[in-house]
């Protein structure tokens, strides 16, 4: 899988990209990831790639040319499946769209900031908007960081343990059960007999009750999600 990501903070992912799985992931050829400075498409000899907003308003917004020329030329290299824009009002990711993701060849990954992109921007070039939550960073950079790293986990080949990832929270709409390790016995705080036991189908039943009463408790809502 190939990830392009625009933005005007590279610097800012390059450290996440550099260590533990994803590391791995683009050392075994799994994954790559290219970072792109919107300035270098920038206008002028300040290479701008802001202005204000047409109506008046405050905030800068990130301007049509230099984004359309880096998307052009990304676009005329190979055929992406998707162009996504980090946004706060798109939709919220979940692991059903990470997993959907993760099965892709190619993406580009816009970062927003200021008051956002030009709309024809979005209109012209966007197919997937994505947000991480109900809330607003200082750019899109930080949602790219985590976005790529729910992709990249679960590329076959990536994790040591490959079923791993299909035991996370909320690959069934449950929230994973607790998981325990040695030693046995901690003052006086015991691991549950049952995973002590060698039981596999035993211990498998009950990880399932476990994942149902956490995700009762803590998230309902994936429940009712799950039954509409």
């Amino acid at each position: 899988m190939r990830i392009d990501i625009i933005t005007v903070l590279p610097e800012l992912l390059e450290s996440p990209f550099q260590h533990s799985i994803l590391k791995r992931a683009q050392k075994k050829g799994k994954m790559e990831i290219h970072l792109h400075q919107l300035r270098d498409y920038g206008l002028g000899k300040h290479k701008q790639v802001d202005d204000y907003q047409y109506g008046g308003g405050a905030g800068m917004v990130m301007m049509v040319e230099p984004l359309s020329n880096c998307l052009d030329k990304l676009l005329s290299e190979r055929n992406y499946d998707e162009v996504i824009y980090a946004t706060p009002d798109g939709k919220t990711l979940t692991q059903s769209i990470a997993n959907q993701l993760s099965m892709k060849e190619n993406l580009i990954i816009l970062c927003g900031h200021y008051k956002g992109v030009d709309e024809r921007i979005r209109e012209n070039y966007i197919t997937m908007d994505i947000s991480i939550g109900d809330y607003v960073l200082s750019g899109g950079e930080l949602a790219a960081a985590v976005l790529v790293d729910a992709i990249g986990r679960l590329i076959p080949g990536v994790l040591n343990d490959e079923t791993s990832a299909l035991f996370d929270s909320f690959q069934d709409d449950l929230l994973a059960p607790p998981v325990y390790t040695r030693p046995a016995e901690f003052r006086d705080w015991k691991v549950p007999d049952i995973l002590l036991s060698g039981n596999d189908k035993a211990i498998d039943e009950w990880r399932e009750e476990q994942a149902l009463k956490r995700t009762e408790e803590r998230r309902p809502d994936l429940l009712e999600n799950d039954m509409d």
